[in-house]
């Protein structure tokens, strides 16, 4: 077994998955050069030090060191510091070795090599890889002004708590449009949140250039600009803080084609929400299901719209531009379970997916 398929392994015991395919051997062997690889294949997704991976890949510290700061200021790995000493770890498939790279907006001869490779491997499966058995690692949140007093009902599901409760946030560009190109629709839309729950990534990317530090009325500005573009809210699907906000588009999206290119059930959690539509209101303008709605969750019929229940994944979008006020957001009878912290979800996804012993073996080493 070489070195690529040795890393390719190892990413593969993260909830996130890496599977065997041509296309993803590819993209490490763009990415990584052969040395690079070659320490790669001994470090965990959790930072180590520098001398603790030399003496693992049997190397001098100075020459570890020298690979390690060029992976990372390629972000292919993160590092961190912490009490004076500098530590890096490997970064996921999704998201890490997907994302990163792309964050600065790509248009490079590599980049447009990579997005060719990562759309292959999406349809040859990633994308399936990714999504839950059942439990996603992702989920979709509501426009909050879709949601009323009475609809507020779960803390988890408003965007303004997220920010609110974090204390770093960086701004990056939108890979998933970057790589993929489909639509003109905002690229400066990712939302990476740092403090107690996701301290490593959203520094990182900024300490490395990829992304920038933005506060959080910064932040508002960009939820508001990617709801008037019709972009959909997705986080991390744990009832904790939030790692991320990704606002996505249908035909680019990674976790969203998910489920519209796919066809995967479970890409991706659905809001606790579904939309309703008070007849006596509708004037059948059809903006909420040839504008908003991306889905194919609305129907006009007679002048009037109706909602398709089993394809509603409850983002608002249709409520905050109807200009009737025909259309609210209200509970499901059948609300995803989603789990309470970013630690038990990863347990979820492995027990589910048969990773767990695989993923505990690499973090111990």
């Amino acid at each position: 077994m070489d070195n690529y398929e040795k890393l390719r392994e190892i990413l593969d015991s993260h909830p996130s998955g890496a599977p065997k395919s041509k296309a993803f051997d590819e993209i490490l062997r763009t990415l990584f050069t052969p040395k690079e690889v070659e320490i790669a294949i001994h470090m965990t997704f959790a930072p180590k030090g520098v001398e603790e991976i030399a003496q693992a890949a049997g190397l001098s510290p100075e020459e570890a060191e020298k690979r390690l700061e060029a992976m990372a200021d390629k972000v292919i790995i993160f590092s961190r510091e912490k009490d004076g000493k500098r530590g890096y770890g490997l970064v996921p498939s999704i998201p890490g070795l997907f994302e990163f790279p792309f964050m600065r907006g790509g248009g490079t001869p590599v980049h447009e090599r990579l997005g060719r490779l990562w759309e292959e491997y999406h349809k040859d499966g990633m994308g399936a890889s990714f999504a839950g058995k059942p439990t996603p690692l992702a989920r979709v949140i509501p426009v909050e002004d879709s949601l009323n007093i009475e609809t507020k009902a779960h803390p988890y599901e408003e965007v303004s708590r997220l920010i609110e409760e974090t204390d770093f946030i960086a701004l990056a560009e939108c890979a998933c449009r970057a790589s993929v190109g489909a639509c003109d629709a905002p690229r400066d839309t990712c939302l990476i949140f740092g403090g107690s729950s996701a301290p490593l990534h959203a520094k990182f990317l900024v300490e490395r250039g990829y992304a920038r530090k933005i506060s959080k009325e910064q932040a508002y500005d960009v939820l508001k600009r990617s709801e008037d573009a019709g972009l959909i809210h997705t986080s991390n699907n744990s009832a904790d803080k939030a790692t991320f906000i990704c606002n996505c588009c249908p035909c680019c999206c990674t976790v969203l084609r998910g489920r519209t290119q796919l066809n995967l059930p479970h890409a991706f959690a659905t809001s606790s929400y579904i939309a309703q539509i008070k007849d006596e209101d509708c004037t059948g303008c059809g903006i909420c299901a040839d504008q908003r709605c991306h889905m194919g969750a609305i129907d006009i019929k007679d002048d009037i719209a109706s909602i398709i229940p089993e394809r509603c994944i409850g983002c608002g979008l249709c409520v905050s531009e109807c200009p009737a006020e025909a259309i609210s957001l209200v509970e499901r009878t059948d609300k995803p379970e989603i789990p309470s912290t970013g630690r038990e979800l990863g347990i979820k996804v492995l027990t589910e997916k048969q990773k767990m012993e695989r993923f505990l073996d690499i973090m111990k080493r």
